[in-house]
């Protein structure tokens, strides 16, 4: 009796739960980020022990092989969300179908050849198997595509673990004691369901801290990159100056002002959306020409901004003369168009400052030389001068 009023509210839980993973999925709109599939899977499961309780003790019938069927989709159905989850794609209708079709054939033949009893160890042994393979791809994703999630991760290695090893003690039981071992009033079956509750009221809450986490993250992401170009905005490039300064290691920085010559002409002539595919590619360009760990920013308009970190003079001017030379070499197809749009740069060089507080200064510095190589014919690279630059201020001024 204690067993079954667990399954029952084990089921009540995963059809709530299932219907708010739907709802959550439609607010999020086009993308879903896998809680319409996770919905799927928690309606499946409920409905898996909704049968489970209506068919009665174990034996062969329609809502035992429909129960089963559910049961054994369900972590597949998991998978394919969990991939969504992380912007993998991944399909859903046609291989549960498959495996739905496949597994029911695999019941019929089994209670045909060697019996029920047979027919229950394999459910439990198929599900030992796809959450085994659930953890180790779980573990494989707290150590690539999502260490930034690392402790959440392996807590769901664990927890899954836990219904794998289960799931083997019951396929051993039932191999052992028969039909039996499924009592629901055995000890094993209280243990078993407890646990399965225990986890479908973690992992739910779980799943939706993942989620505002990862909407968190996505939002912080935003508000410090440029929309168009995936660079860093001017807020981005502060912060990340900031954590470069606060480091006991840290070494100078020197700052780059990269301005696309004639980018007007370009927008006139090949219209905006040309001209926004021209500062996507210098962005690229921008972003495989640097060094690992430079500062690569859009400061607005044509102007991008890059901070070379732990660097001398000698060695931002090759950087910034690399930079020219890519953005010169680059053509960018324009559709309905014979020919590619070719653009060049200018690029202002400042000295070299040691903290965050003085950006605004080699920001002036670098500006200043920016002025003087484009007044002296583009598509060059400007090194700063002192002397230059409080000329340049005055000028500004007026």
């Amino acid at each position: 009796m204690g067993a079954t009023f667990i399954v029952g509210m084990l089921c009540v839980h995963l059809l709530c739960f299932g219907a708010m993973f739907l709802l959550i999925g439609r607010r999020l709109q086009g993308r879903r980020m896998g809680m319409d599939v996770f919905a799927l899977g928690h309606l499946m499961l409920g409905s898996a022990y909704v049968l489970q309780l209506l068919g009665g003790p174990p034996g062969w019938n329609l809502m035992s092989v429909v129960n089963h069927t559910l049961t054994l989709g369900t972590p597949a159905v998991y998978w394919v969300g969990a991939m969504r989850f992380f912007d993998r794609p991944a399909p859903l209708w046609r291989p549960l179908l498959a495996l739905a079709l496949a597994y029911t054939a695999a019941q019929v033949l089994v209670q045909w050849a060697l019996g029920p009893t047979a027919r229950y160890a394999l459910l439990s042994g198929m599900s030992a198997l796809l959450f085994l393979a659930m953890t180790i791809a779980v573990v494989h994703g707290a150590r690539s595509f999502a260490r930034d999630l690392r402790v959440e991760m392996l807590l769901f290695a664990v927890l899954i673990g836990g219904i794998c090893v289960l799931n083997v003690l019951k396929c051993l039981q039932i191999l052992s004691a028969g039909l039996q071992a499924l009592d629901m009033d055995s000890a094993f079956q209280m243990a078993f369901y407890a646990y399965m509750s225990f986890l479908a009221t973690v992992l739910a809450p779980l799943l939706i801290w993942l989620l505002l986490r990862r909407l968190t993250d996505e939002l912080r992401a935003a508000a410090v990159r440029d929309p168009l170009t995936r660079l860093l905005n001017r807020r981005g490039l502060t912060e990340g100056l900031q954590a470069h300064f606060r480091a006991r290691t840290a070494g100078p920085a020197q700052l780059l002002i990269v301005d696309i010559d004639h980018f007007k002409r370009i927008n006139d002539t090949h219209g905006h959306a040309a001209g926004d595919a021209v500062l996507c590619q210098v962005a690229d360009r921008l972003r495989a020409a640097v060094r690992q760990g430079d500062l690569v920013c859009r400061m607005g308009g044509e102007e991008f901004v890059v901070i070379c970190l732990d660097t001398e003079d000698a060695g931002a001017t090759r950087l910034a003369e690399r930079l020219r030379a890519a953005v010169e070499s680059m053509a960018v197809p324009v559709g309905g168009r014979p020919e590619a749009i070719r653009c060049t740069v200018t690029i202002g060089v400042s000295q070299t400052f040691a903290g965050g507080e003085a950006l605004d200064r080699a920001l002036q510095q670098a500006d200043a030389a920016l002025y003087r190589g484009k007044a002296a014919g583009r598509n060059r690279v400007e090194p700063s001068d002192e002397a230059a630059t409080a000329a340049y201020r005055g000028v500004a001024a007026v």
